[in-house]
């Protein structure tokens, strides 16, 4: 029997009917369908609408048809289910008997695929969040075991400051940080329940929202049943927050498929993550980093899809927002697919730490530890700028770093060069000279990477109190 066929005489196109069904994609929000019809049923119950045997039988009946589920060794099939709302109320009934068609007493499916959704994406986001945990775990480890190991900053893709490596590595755990809040904050928002928002104006029976919001964990019910049934804020939110993370995880594989190269070597792939060639023997190819930063085009393409899904919809519920549900979920298996695999390459991957600290060490990486000796020493910045760029001239003229520059040739730049100069060049001193919050300087760097550590325990705890 369908859900809604009562008044038609005729049959539904047989191709139209395989072409809308949705159940193929929706039925694996099929616990969340079993957890919200409980709920829905045991208001039910205080309403007066089921009686207290009915409400046992349908409860019954919903534990039955989850653990059917469970126990498939595949998706679960059913050629004739519409939806996951109506696969659900033909197992039911196949079980418990006509008292099964109770169930939907006061609801739509409009209300039911909005209440789904959002625990799908509540479910999703403390899952994501976990796994940032240990994707920042495993930068933050990897900072610490990098010590003093120095290389070389880029800005405009050219050799700018020396930083340390834990510094480096510390800037993603910060973008990934980022990341696990915009979860949260998400989470907060799409946090209130649908349920006894009906069609579109409320439920037709006296249904104790709160009580329902509270059985399934929302913070309250939601405030505008035109708005709740309608509202796809949230996955949209959602799969923007995705793209963002997406971004960012791509702009890790970028670099580090870069600085893979032989002309960096400033990173040796791990073997376990990467492939070779058929046709070139000596080749080790970065396969991970490739398909992360593929991937990434996919999530931001899944919010794009969102948006013009969306974008023209009249309130409030239309068919369109079927649509919503495949970027949602591709976006979402594509994104929990990604960070186990980034953590693992993390754990693996060996940096070149000699190669590194030696191209910190060349291309005038140090000239603004110059100028600021000049500054420090009275010259105005703007002067001390210009004359250290010259001595820069100077020293490509002679094929030599600053440091190599005689005091004498310094000193027709400025008499305010002295022997101390050269100390203050030394890999060390320029690492130092950034000393401030959030600076390279080593002393920073090591506050910086227990600050992170706090941060990441945070999330950890955080996501445990969801559990």
């Amino acid at each position: 029997m369908k859900m809604w066929s009562g008044r038609f005489r005729q049959t539904l196109d047989p191709r139209f009917e395989r072409w809308q069904r949705s159940f193929e994609f929706d039925r694996r929000l099929l616990g969340y369908e079993l957890a919200a019809s409980a709920a829905h049923a045991r208001a039910l119950k205080d309403a007066g609408i089921l009686s207290a045997d009915e409400l046992i039988s349908i409860l019954e009946g919903l534990q039955q048809i989850g653990e059917m589920a469970a126990a498939s060794k595949g998706p679960i099939e059913d050629d004739e289910a519409e939806d996951v709302h109506h696969f659900v109320e033909k197992q039911l009934v196949e079980r418990i008997g006509e008292v099964g068609y109770k169930l939907h007493s006061g609801r739509s499916r409009n209300e039911q695929i909005a209440t789904d959704l959002r625990l799908y994406v509540r479910a999703a986001i403390d899952e994501l969040r976990s796994e940032l945990a240990q994707v920042c775990g495993s930068f933050a480890d990897r900072a610490e075991e990098a010590g003093s190991a120095a290389m070389p900053a880029y800005t405009h893709l050219q050799r700018a400051e020396p930083v340390l490596v834990a510094h480096w590595l510390l800037a993603y755990v910060e973008m990934f940080l980022r990341d696990a809040d915009r979860l949260a904050d998400c989470r907060k928002r799409l946090n209130v329940c649908p349920l006894g928002s009906g069609a579109v104006a409320g439920a037709t029976l006296p249904l104790d929202r709160a009580f329902m919001a509270g059985e399934l964990e929302f913070a309250s019910p939601t405030a505008n049943s035109v708005d709740a049934t309608s509202d796809r804020d949230f996955v949209l939110e959602f799969v923007n927050t995705l793209s963002l993370l997406a971004l960012h995880l791509s702009r890790w594989a970028e670099e580090m498929i870069i600085f893979s190269t032989q002309e960096f070597g400033f990173v040796q792939l791990p073997e376990a993550y990467s492939t070779g060639s058929s046709a070139m023997p000596q080749k080790k190819n970065p396969d991970l980093l490739e398909l992360v930063r593929g991937k990434a085009g996919r999530v931001v393409g899944n919010a794009t899809a969102l948006m013009i899904a969306l974008k023209g919809l009249p309130l409030a519920y239309n068919k369109d927002l079927q649509e919503t549900q495949q970027p949602l979920f591709d976006a979402t298996d594509t994104a929990l697919g990604l960070l186990p695999m980034v953590a693992g390459w993390m754990k693996a991957v060996e940096f070149g730490h000699e190669r590194m600290n030696e191209a910190a060490q060349s291309g005038f990486m140090n000239a603004w530890a110059a100028a600021t000796y000049l500054v420090n020493r009275g010259v105005p910045s703007r002067l001390a700028h210009e004359q250290i760029g010259k001595a820069v001239k100077l020293s490509m003229e002679k094929n030599c770093e600053l440091q190599d520059l005689t005091i004498e040739e310094l000193r027709t730049l400025n008499p305010a060069f002295d022997e101390s100069f050269r100390d203050c060049l030394k890999p060390a001193a320029v690492l130092a000279i950034h000393d401030v919050v959030g600076g390279t300087a080593p002393v920073r760097v090591q506050k910086a990477i227990g600050a992170a550590k706090h941060k990441i325990g945070s999330l950890r705890e955080e996501v445990h109190a969801h559990a």
